[in-house]
């Protein structure tokens, strides 16, 4: 019984150790730097009908969408997040990378561009929806530079995460109920409050078609939450959410009543999370953008290439098709064809292809692009002693589970996003790859690669943001085994 005792007061003893330890970091990194954040905010609407996510014009609009910024300066460095209710940025992260460059002397990691994947919302890769891309660029940075305008100090960083069960998983994966949560203070007032979940938003369908502008249920969570706390900028971006969806609604269209229903839930949570005990991480900044290369799968034999095109009367004189037209979904049968007709060597990681502004991987730009888009690009923050992590495309949840597990293994505050930056391309488990199931059959149906995704590419993602998070957080494990 003794050596129970002894084990239990060492264990309370150790963590009480590692609390006090984290709580004198974040105290001396505020005394070191003085802190100051600045925030900005506008519609996003655009004024004539545009293409939405789901393929179709607009019928009408529910709710406005938006673009939120919130920039810190430790003095020495700014961060800007950036949030929209957007699918994904697509066009305009190219052009706010540049701007950023050239007006602001910022390198690319200093820009951490979110999306709440809204499907009630233009989609930039259709051509005719590239002008708005192009104008969102102009608009968010003019956002960027009035946040910076309106830095004010001394500012406090906070952490803290609970949990939302009105999430459910698909892809023979357990389910992620985490919501994070970071609070920005100004003296008494909260100037920010950002948060996420790995979840799809759930969107107001008519018959199951989702036909308005909106901003789905975390931009009715936002409304709430700003509601609660006036004079604070409200901000969601999704987390790695990829095979999980809402717990009400059919996948992600749902009734008027669902979708606020859902809202109210979520807002809910963030305000509790809000109102607990939070972690300070107040302290300096650093940022890293890497690439990650993922590991491709081996091309589907000629003779059965030669077999789907004649059953499913494919034309291979058409050249890549953009969206939403429907022979967009062959558009990896015709590239495939190509590879084998002119001998062009297959793909054998992301990094060997490039991503256009209509989502197809090609080997190269017809024009060079400074900020080409090649997966997988993470960003890693380090904010004090806390991990800001966001990772491009639609990450799938047990990812993002495996990597918060390492660093809370090492006690790290953290927050860990996916659909950063353009495309938003998903990044499967081994299971959703072994089960052939939607989110691994993305790359080729609707980003025209001639090849899908090998097992590894689970366990390669892991270890490829771990790997990019050790050089800000030296304890954090190179590998998961």
């Amino acid at each position: 019984m003794r050596y129970f005792q002894f084990i239990l007061a060492a264990a309370i003893a150790a963590y009480g150790a590692g609390t006090t330890t984290n709580r004198t970091l974040a105290e001396d990194n505020a005394e070191a730097i003085t802190l100051r954040a600045g925030t900005a905010k506008a519609v996003i609407t655009p004024d004539e009908p545009l293409t939405l996510v789901m393929g179709i014009p607009p019928t009408g609009k529910e709710h406005d969408i938006f673009a939120r910024v919130l920039v810190l300066n430790d003095g020495n460095k700014r961060l800007a997040i950036v949030t929209y209710d957007l699918n994904c940025l697509d066009v305009a992260t190219p052009i706010l990378r540049e701007k950023c460059r050239d007006e602001l002397g910022w390198d690319a990691s200093q820009l951490i561009l979110l999306a709440t994947h809204n499907h009630a919302a233009p989609i930039q890769i259709v051509p005719a929806n590239f002008d708005y891309g192009r104008k969102l660029a102009d608009q968010i940075f003019g956002l960027i530079k009035e946040a910076i305008s309106k830095e004010r100090g001394p500012a406090q960083v906070s952490v803290g995460s609970g949990y939302g069960y009105f999430v459910r998983s698909s892809g023979n994966a357990p389910v992620d109920y985490e919501i994070q949560v970071m609070k920005v203070t100004v003296g008494d007032e909260v100037a920010a409050l950002l948060f996420n979940q790995p979840v799809h938003p759930l969107q107001i369908s008519d018959l199951g078609k989702i036909s308005k502008i909106d901003t789905g249920h975390p931009g009715y969570a936002i409304d709430e939450v700003e509601k609660a706390l006036p004079g604070t900028l409200a901000m969601y971006a999704d987390a790695c959410g990829g095979n999980q969806f809402p717990d009400r609604g059919i996948i992600i269209s749902g009734t008027r009543e669902q979708v606020h229903s859902l809202g109210h839930d979520l807002a809910q949570a963030v305000l509790e999370i809000a109102g607990g005990r939070l972690t300070d991480v107040t302290g300096p900044f650093q940022s890293k953008l890497e690439v990650i290369s993922l590991p491709l799968a081996d091309p589907m034999p000629l003779d059965e290439a030669k077999q789907l095109v004649e059953k499913q009367k494919i034309p291979l004189n058409i050249g890549l098709v953009p969206y939403p037209e429907e022979q967009r979904r062959y558009n990896w049968v015709r590239s495939l064809m190509k590879h084998y007709e002119e001998e062009i060597p297959f793909p054998k990681r992301t990094t060997d292809r490039v991503c256009t502004d209509d989502a197809f991987l090609v080997r190269e730009y017809e024009t060079p692009r400074d900020y080409p888009c090649t997966y997988e690009e993470v960003i890693v923050a380090r904010i004090g002693p806390m991990a800001f992590i966001a990772m491009q495309g639609e990450v799938c949840a047990p990812i993002g589970m495996r990597i918060k597990d390492q660093l809370r293994r090492q006690k790290i505050p953290m927050m860990v996003f996916a659909y950063m930056g353009e495309h938003n391309l998903y990044i499967p488990t081994r299971e959703i790859v072994r089960l052939n199931a939607y989110q691994a059959q993305v790359i080729q149906i609707q980003y025209a690669s001639p090849v899908g995704w090998a097992p590894e590419v689970e366990d390669e993602m892991v270890d490829g943001v771990l790997k990019v998070t050790r050089t800000l957080f030296p304890k954090v494990p190179a590998k998961t085994n």
